[in-house]
């Protein structure tokens, strides 16, 4: 796992699965955790490794519900972990889906944990909204398209902009269960407003960006978005995001809007 600082009030860990990334923020006397990396090894040493870095961890954030957002709780298994309203749905209404892909990952890679995944209680935010933290306010911003529930975290105070998984330059637009071309479309148009006020873009996955790069990845996708839509398995991918992988996620996204009508 890669640690940086972005600025002295903002942490990023970025996980060796996936580029995932995980942002540390603080403001006066607090700070949280927003996402969080994926293996073991990455995620145990922080409780002792944030709180000596002056950031004593209060509470866990997550941008959405899906499961590799969500490994917080298994660093800090007692500590409340905030999701918004539509994430908090989400949970409930699949109950133990996050563990369960958690335990398929794990069993695919040979991962061993010390404990399960635990998220028998969260704490949902209103989205759009505010979040004090310390003596600033986190501004809470909704997405969607990727999937059903999501928001985008900004710091305003050191200028961290987090985004989910959306503007990545290392992943296509993905259309999960819940989400959609327009829904997909509509976030990110709201986006670029909010990346042209920030200093560091983070993605869920993937390098962080200047704003210079986040606005022509949007404009990428926007255009992949409408490529998907109108020419479906024959879209383009954007060039630099052409891997193996990242094709069987455009097949997956065809099949879908296919599907979907």
């Amino acid at each position: 796992m890669r640690a940086t600082a972005l600025h002295e009030d903002a942490l990023l860990f970025q996980s060796a699965v996936w580029q995932t990334n995980a942002v540390a923020l603080r403001a006066g006397e607090e700070a949280f955790l927003i996402d969080s990396p994926i293996l073991p090894d990455e995620l145990s040493p922080l409780p002792e490794l944030l709180p000596e870095a002056g950031f004593p961890i209060c509470g866990l954030i997550a941008t959405h519900a899906d499961w590799d957002h969500l490994l917080g709780r298994l660093a800090w298994p007692g500590m409340p972990l905030a999701v918004p309203e539509e994430s908090a749905a989400r949970l409930v209404a699949e109950p133990g889906d996050a563990a369960r892909k958690l335990r398929e990952f794990d069993a695919e890679w040979y991962v061993e944990r010390p404990a399960p995944l635990s998220l028998a209680t969260v704490e949902p935010l209103p989205v759009p909204g505010m979040l004090e933290i310390g003596d600033q306010t986190l501004e809470l911003h909704m997405t969607g398209g990727h999937t059903a529930d999501g928001m985008a975290v900004f710091a305003p105070w050191c200028g961290v902009l987090v985004l989910g998984d959306y503007v990545s330059p290392a992943e296509i637009p993905s259309l999960s269960s819940g989400g959609s071309l327009s829904g997909y479309r509509s976030t990110l148009s709201r986006l670029v407003e909010l990346v042209e006020r920030a200093e560091f873009i983070v993605p869920g996955h993937g390098a962080v960006l200047d704003v210079a790069r986040a606005i022509s990845i949007i404009d990428e996708d926007i255009a992949y978005l409408d490529a998907l839509e109108a020419d479906g398995v024959d879209a383009q991918l954007p060039l630099a995001r052409r891997s193996a992988q990242q094709l069987q996620v455009h097949a997956d996204n065809a099949a879908a809007v296919g599907e979907r009508g």
